[in-house]
């Protein structure tokens, strides 16, 4: 239920880091995989070394380089796997990189590049893939897709130093949710991980610390460790799991529950709120005990 062979991969991102060690994986379980990075000479450099590492274990892979923000970029990518491999199953949207700033000291560029990146580059990727098994479910009736969107516990958070990327990852939950509505008629999966790992945007910053790895022992936040919930996402055996979202570190995977409402609050009179009538309502549930501002970093985020 594991095995993937025959199954076509493109992971975003994927020369180094989380999208490496996905593409990896996704290799050992039998895949052809294609690696998208920035065409810049050390992310061509690091993809076309996992690419050779792939093939010196006996898999398929090649190396696709672009922005993965940019449509003409992702249809040539799209393009370069059908036209390889003959089809497409599984897509991974991984690419992402960090300009990190308070809201008060972020500009526009800052805030709108990582926005781009994250966000945009899960989209125009999403879009291809979504496209691509719809058309096809409708001309052959079955068709094996599996979209795998990489979030952050940002989201849940908030990240004060990332307004940029947090409101980037929580875009991508949102879009991939929407997806998972329109595809799983056609049997195609759409799930999103939010991992903790140490990554290039990890080992910097406040966030570095964390992150270390151990002297000894199991180190908690190597990114092989999320590795196995992809490929097991990307499965035949994940068939009926889509719409999820799962932190994933270390030996733990959480599942994200569904935001819930509190019991509703009603104006005493039946009508239109007071200012009165709402303090006397709220006041009793936001009592001095109330913790005003959750702390992102209790845990670390991913």
């Amino acid at each position: 239920m594991s095995d993937l062979s025959g199954k076509v991969a493109i992971i975003t991102g994927a020369g180094r880091g989380l999208g490496r060690e996905e593409a990896m994986q996704l290799a050992r379980q039998g895949a052809s995989v294609v690696i998208n990075d920035i065409n810049l000479p050390d992310a061509e450099k690091a993809a076309n070394e996992t690419v050779e590492e792939i093939k010196s274990a006996g898999g398929q892979a090649i190396a696709v380089f672009g922005d993965c923000a940019d449509t003409a970029d992702s249809e040539q990518l799209f393009k370069t796997a059908l036209d390889t491999y003959g089809d497409v199953n599984i897509m991974v949207n991984n690419a992402g990189y960090c300009r990190d700033k308070t809201i008060f000291g972020m500009s526009d560029d800052e805030f709108d590049s990582v926005v781009r990146v994250h966000l945009r580059g899960h989209f125009v990727n999403m879009r291809n893939a979504t496209r691509y098994w719809r058309e096809k479910a409708k001309a052959e009736g079955a068709v094996y897709g599996r979209l795998i969107s990489t979030s952050s516990e940002a989201m849940i958070y908030g990240s004060a130093g990332q307004p940029n990327y947090a409101s980037a990852k929580a875009g991508i939950t949102a879009m991939t949710m929407g997806a998972a509505q329109l595809m799983i008629k056609y049997g195609i999966t759409c799930n999103v991980i939010m991992p903790r790992a140490r990554t290039a945007m990890t080992d910097q910053g406040m966030t570095a610390a964390m992150f270390a790895a151990p002297e000894q022992g199991f180190d908690a936040f190597h990114p092989e460790n999320v590795a196995p919930l992809v490929g097991y996402l990307a499965s035949e055996a994940a068939g009926h799991i889509a719409g999820e979202v799962l932190v994933v570190w270390g030996n733990q995977i959480n599942v994200l529950q569904r935001p819930t409402l509190s019991d509703p609050f009603a104006s005493s009179n039946g009508g239109k709120w007071e200012l009165d009538d709402l303090h006397a309502s709220l006041s009793g549930y936001f009592d001095a005990d109330h913790t005003p501002v959750l702390d992102g970093f209790s845990v670390p985020p991913g």
